[in-house]
């Protein structure tokens, strides 16, 4: 019933930039607030990015804070996260997810930024 669609990873050389797309169904979207997970290989999955469930507020790890921007789309049902001046660090899979009501993990997009 619930299910969370990521779209929008790719390659892409450091500096560059790259916007990723969640699509929510199955659940009040506009209810809850969202976030965007990334894991490296080998590393835990950390919390990226949260926008609160208006999209009033947001909040960033110290590592992406200046460069990437979540925002929604309540009304598609959607999350997005623009990520500017890419790192090689940034790669990973990027996941979303409801941080106060988590559900199954989807496939993610992947990031990969060359140097």
């Amino acid at each position: 019933q619930v299910q969370l669609v990521e779209y929008g990873g790719g390659l892409v050389q450091a500096g560059g930039s790259l916007r990723l797309s969640c699509e929510a169904s199955g659940f009040i979207f506009s209810a809850y607030a969202m976030a965007w997970y990334r894991q490296a290989p080998g590393k835990q999955r950390e919390l990226v990015a949260v926008v609160s469930s208006a999209g009033r507020s947001t909040n960033y790890a110290i590592s992406v804070k200046g460069r990437f921007t979540i925002s929604r789309d309540n009304a598609n049902k959607t999350v997005y996260l623009q990520m500017n001046g890419l790192k090689p660090e940034d790669t990973g899979v990027y996941y979303c997810n409801a941080p106060n009501r988590l559900v199954s993990w989807s496939q993610g997009t992947q990031v990969t930024v060359s140097s």
